[in-house]
């Protein structure tokens, strides 16, 4: 079978939707750090979209850690298969947005160079919520993350994405060339501003006047985006390629759902981004909020307890009505309460949201959703936490998320076998759980402890430490499935 590529592009089954505009005839406007699953499942559809009518806002994609994404896409001209899966079936289209990938590790340099191109007016990130190098429970820069402390010993040359924000926007400083606006798109509360700041801490590391620019002179604009994206498997590549009749090394699969909110900050121009369907707003911070605590505070909340219950996949463990019933219940009970959200229907959102998570065809798993949850937990459960806890208002369901995360990082599920505790604090994590044992007490307290995810606050409301260990409790003593059936009972 001949691969992807734009010579192949012809030759792809007739129902392949293709680019409708040649993608050698585009230039780059867009540098976007993180090239992942979903950055080319959501951003690279969207101005895939726009480059019909505007060629002056292709991507060049960054790797900040790993060769693996630009080896593969490489050979293919950089383009790519969307797969839309719906219980109706899957559809395909081809992308061509995005014009190169760069490797930061293997050369900082030409990707330095690729942001300080003028033409270039907007710099994105998908690099997680670990990717920005800072404390979760603070929003601040933390000063001694192996990454951040290795830039500061060549800020000309770094690799973290703040390291390479700032030395880009020195370096188009002090050429004379105006900024770009900053556009983060990673799952992080007030995104805009909290990247602002982790940026201008680290610049006033390097030099007072930098970050003064950054403070006073860079547009950093927040965003909302909203699309389902699991891991592609050896069977979805197959599957994909069959389709197309092309082989194509990485396709994304994706749900037909996408939304993209982005506040309108864009001083030095940017795309028809409304043209395409995102949503322009002047501050996307309740949208950011109700998504959030909504879709990804539900969504860890199904993964560590479907992961412990023996669910593979979110639609598997939404197809047990308990389950179903928790999570409407959270959302009904818990969340919608804090949420003011102009022109939004929180219930059809939240009804929206169950289908979505009931899709079969979307084989999104558990223990993939489940990583990384130290830095994961403080945006999507904690603040509605601290929100409830200030209006007196109980947290028992939301407090279960939380002690089905410390279950789960103890690193040994319900049959004794080992768990693949992918996460920043992981071996700390472990050490925690083993050495407080399967007294939930001490392991409740052993864990709320750990001050970069709960702060001093939690670990001291009797109101959140009640819940967090009775349901911990009820975890180690019952299991998943037991424990959820009795929480799922009370549901709304």
């Amino acid at each position: 079978m001949k691969r992807l590529s734009l010579q192949t592009l012809p030759d792809l089954a007739p129902q392949v939707r293709r680019p409708a505009y040649d993608p050698r005839a585009t230039t780059t406007g867009i540098v976007h750090l993180g090239v992942g699953a979903f950055h080319r499942a959501h951003q690279a559809v969207y101005l895939d979209d726009l480059l019909a009518g505007d060629p002056q806002w292709a991507i060049a994609g960054a790797s900040l850690r790993r060769a693996d994404m630009r080896d593969a896409l490489a050979a293919q001209d950089n383009l790519f298969t969307v797969a839309v899966r719906s219980g109706e079936g899957t559809t395909l289209r081809v992308v061509g947005s995005l014009r190169a990938i760069h490797v930061a590790p293997e050369n900082p340099e030409a990707l330095l160079a690729a942001m300080c191109d003028p033409a270039v007016r907007i710099v994105s990130l998908t690099v997680t919520e670990k990717g920005y190098c800072h404390d979760p429970a603070t929003g601040d820069l933390d000063p001694a993350h192996p990454d951040i402390a290795a830039d500061l010993t060549r800020p000309r040359a770094p690799t973290s994405s703040p390291g390479l924000l700032a030395e880009a926007l020195r370096r188009r400083r002090e050429a004379g060339i105006v900024p770009f606006t900053v556009m983060p798109c990673d799952n992080l509360p007030e995104n805009g501003p909290t990247v602002h700041r982790i940026v201008s801490q680290y610049a006033a590391l390097i030099d007072g006047g930098l970050a003064r620019f950054v403070e006073n002179d860079v547009a950093f604009a927040g965003t909302m985006v909203d699309r389902i994206v699991p891991a592609t498997s050896e069977a979805d590549i197959a599957e994909v390629s069959a389709q197309l009749g092309a082989e194509d090394a990485w396709p994304v699969m994706t749900e037909p759902f996408t939304q993209w909110v982005i506040e309108d900050r864009f001083p030095t121009g940017r795309p028809d981004f409304a043209s395409v369907g995102a949503e322009m707003v002047a501050d996307v911070e309740p949208f950011e909020r109700m998504k959030l605590r909504m879709l990804n505070g539900s969504h860890s909340t199904l993964a560590y307890l479907g992961y412990l219950a023996g669910y593979e996949t979110v639609s598997q463990t939404m197809a047990d009505a308990h389950f179903e019933r928790l999570i409407r219940g959270l959302m009904t009970e818990e969340v919608m309460p804090t949420l003011t959200v102009p022109g939004a229907d929180l219930g059809a959102y939240r009804d929206a949201l169950i289908r979505r998570f009931n899709n079969p065809a979307l084989k999104h798993r558990t223990w993939q959703i489940a990583m990384d949850g130290s830095q994961k937990l403080p945006q999507r459960l904690l603040g509605t936490v601290r929100d409830r806890l200030a209006a007196g208002a109980p947290v028992d369901r939301l407090a279960l998320g939380v002690a089905a995360w410390m279950r789960y990082v103890t690193g040994t599920d319900e049959k004794g076998t080992a768990i693949d505790v992918r996460d920043p604090m992981a071996d700390r994590l472990k050490a925690i759980g083993a050495a407080a044992g399967r007294d939930a007490p001490r392991l409740a307290a052993a864990y709320l402890g750990v001050e970069e995810i709960f702060g001093r606050d939690l670990a001291e409301h009797q109101g959140f430490v009640r819940p967090v260990t009775a349901a911990l409790a009820a975890l180690l003593d019952r299991g998943a499935a037991a424990t959820v059936s009795d929480y799922g009972r009370v549901a709304a």
